[in-house]
């Protein structure tokens, strides 16, 4: 039989809390709507205060409560449930031998995280960040999380004010640190680009003793980084011949793109099963923090071959929409401008008439509505056929177009939906991307359960 993944006493020991009696738990879960038996329940407050929850807990079969308030039973009491989470996080981390894996950026870092635990699982057991689990609770949750015997963890961490990445990068303490780009986004939040930049920064600042920073040197504002980065160990990836991780060749397709590295004197040919420029330089970030961990190099990158798109995040598929078929491009999850302009590049490598449903991006402050409407060009350079928007700040975007191109202004998701329908024709390529607020999640769920 497995071993639990934390026992009353371990928890008490990790956070100082006091037990009402031993109990095992196997996982741990922040939410009764996902909660499996046996799972730890730590009642978060945010929104609403979690404890209102823990009746429901129980009732689905939680194994312990972390509970700021006194109770019997099978739980330990203590007196802030998120500075205990953050302490289990904390010795989770640290029973383990495993290697600690940061990555944050721009863009990207949700689909490299995903990509490096791919890689690495080829090695050995890997743990990773689920979703998007990024922030003050997502990634304590995900160290709490960690199994013991884990050989690798993949740690995604977000940010949208200066300090957040500080206090994570603190927690974790990451041996190896990854910024995958600095790129507009929640400029609402900060004064200009080099803002962000300082921002992602702030992931070296828990970086271990011997740790590795690794930074894409085709990102203008590299160097602003790496001046803090002064007497740390830096790993970079890149076009430049002056690279650690050099891209020497490459070629994108519609179904992915091959690449060819120079890593240490080694040639190296990464294949991903990806479309997308901005694939490539993911797969050399990928292999960067192969090279820092010092595995196999042709391994790592045949490892690799096995990345696909996420839900959310570049997926395709091939669907029926009033009797045509159609394939749709799933970016909804998210849209800044840079990640926008890699999937509308995509978009222009796919044969067929192109369609895009774009919705807002958010959080880009005073300029927003220059960010929107400079879309037109990368849409009119990939041959789009036309394009339905939603959102205030896509109305700039419309009026940008050429009329060839102007699809209708819908005011939600679903008169986006009813949009499309009336312009699609058989072996269209619909991109779908907008901010997850903007709710086209929603169109390519409808679209996929055929209730469009």
């Amino acid at each position: 039989m497995s071993k639990p993944l934390w026992t009353s006493g371990d928890i008490t020991r990790a956070v100082g809390g006091e037990s009402a009696e031993p109990f095992e738990v196997n996982g741990i879960s922040i939410d009764t709507r996902t909660i499996q038996a046996g799972d730890l329940f730590v009642p978060l407050k945010d929104m609403r205060d979690g404890h209102d929850f823990i009746p429901m807990a129980l009732e689905k079969g939680a194994g312990g409560i972390l509970s700021e308030k006194p109770m019997e039973g099978a739980a330990v009491i203590i007196e802030d449930s998120l500075q205990a989470l953050r302490d289990m996080g904390r010795t989770g981390t640290e029973r383990s031998e495993a290697l600690r894996i940061a990555v944050t950026g721009s863009v990207g870092k949700t689909s490299v995280k995903e990509a490096l635990a791919d890689m690495f699982a080829a090695f050995g057991p890997t743990h990773k960040s689920l979703k998007s689990y990024n922030n003050h609770w997502g990634v304590p949750l995900t160290m709490a999380r960690m199994p013991i015997n884990s050989k690798y963890g993949i740690f995604e961490m977000g940010m949208n004010h200066a300090g957040e990445l500080a206090d994570l990068s603190n927690l974790l303490s990451p041996e190896i640190a990854l910024i995958t780009t600095v790129a507009p986004a929640h400029l609402a939040h900060f004064e200009n680009v080099d803002a962000i930049a300082d921002a992602k920064s702030e992931i070296m600042d828990g970086l271990a003793e011997d740790g590795i920073l690794i930074l894409n040197a085709d990102n203008p504002h590299t160097p602003q980084i790496l001046r803090k980065a002064k007497g740390k160990k830096v790993i970079t990836f890149g076009h430049d011949d002056n690279c650690d991780v050099t891209i020497v060749t490459s070629q994108t397709h519609e179904h992915g793109s091959n690449t060819r590295l120079r890593i240490n004197a080694q040639q190296i040919d990464v294949t991903l099963l990806v479309p997308g420029e901005h694939w490539i330089m993911n797969g050399a970030a990928c292999m960067a923090v192969a090279y820092a961990a010092g595995v196999d190099l042709r391994k790592a990158a045949k490892a690799l071959r096995g990345v696909r798109a996420e839900s959310g995040r570049g997926e395709m598929h091939k669907l029926s929409l009033d009797g045509k078929s159609i394939t749709v491009i799933d970016e909804s999850y998210n849209a800044n401008p840079t990640s926008m302009r890699a999937a509308i590049n995509v978009l222009g490598l796919k044969h067929g008439r192109r369609l895009a449903v774009l919705g807002d991006m958010g959080e880009l402050g005073k300029d927003e509505l220059q960010f929107h409407s400079d879309l037109a060009k990368p849409l009119e350079a990939a041959a789009v056929s036309r394009v339905i928007v939603t959102g205030e700040c896509m109305r700039a975007l419309k009026g940008a177009l050429p009329q060839s191109m102007r699809g209708a202004w819908a005011k939600d998701w679903d008169a986006a939906l009813q949009a499309l329908k009336d312009e699609i024709q058989e072996g269209d390529v619909v991109l779908v991307k907008g901010s997850n607020s903007v709710g086209l999640g929603k169109l390519v769920a409808a679209l996929k359960k055929g209730t469009a």
